[in-house]
């Protein structure tokens, strides 16, 4: 939360702010902690996993990923994320290794640790807690693909219904991957919502 307040402070006395997936837990965590520092935030699929509509990530996940990460073992961190944390199938994942973009999820595996970190007991397949927002007053904007698993629509609808000012919306056609894939439609949502 310290780096994020000193960028708001840094460029302005408030800001918007946006998380995608993990980030989306990192934006609500600092809108908690900053209340009066950030006027709105727009997230796009926090990977809260509530009900059973997906699997609950393992009790050591977190442990493994940080085990691999230490060894060194970049590659496999990546992989062991993308097939137990994302639940991508393993032929999918051993194809992934062969895209370009594959070099550079390595080099930041160091930040695994710290995505796991910052969701918390947000994956555990149980209802998100009723009080851990309670001073997120800032107008919020939860998204999630049209195309995306049901976990993800759940569980931005029950974060949608614990804060005191936010809505859930369904961009038609996206999926998780849009954040990087087609910025340009979630973008537009953002901005409309930052707007009014």
């Amino acid at each position: 939360m310290e780096d994020i307040e000193a960028l708001i402070d840094k460029v302005g006395r408030s800001a918007f702010v946006f998380g995608s997936s993990s980030g989306a837990a990192l934006a609500l965590e600092a809108t908690s902690k900053l209340p009066a520092k950030i006027r709105k935030q727009a997230l796009y699929e926090p990977p809260f996993i509530v009900d059973d509509s997906r699997p609950p990530m393992p009790d050591d996940f977190a442990k493994q990923i940080t085990e691999l990460v230490s060894a060194g073992r970049r590659s496999d961190a990546v992989k062991f994320f993308f097939s137990k944390g994302m639940g991508i199938p393993p032929i999918f994942v051993a194809l992934m290794r062969f895209m370009p973009g594959w070099s550079k999820m390595t080099a930041m595996a160091h930040t695994l640790p710290y995505d796991i970190m910052i969701l918390g007991d947000t994956q555990t397949g149980k209802p998100l807690p009723v009080n851990r927002w309670t001073s997120t007053t800032a107008p919020t904007l939860v998204m999630t693909g049209g195309k995306s698993e049901a976990f993800f629509h759940k569980g931005a609808q029950a974060l949608a219904d614990v804060l005191p000012n936010a809505e859930h919306r369904i961009l038609k056609d996206q999926h998780h991957g849009s954040a990087v894939m087609a910025p340009k439609v979630i973008a537009s949502e953002i901005a409309e919502f930052f707007k009014a």
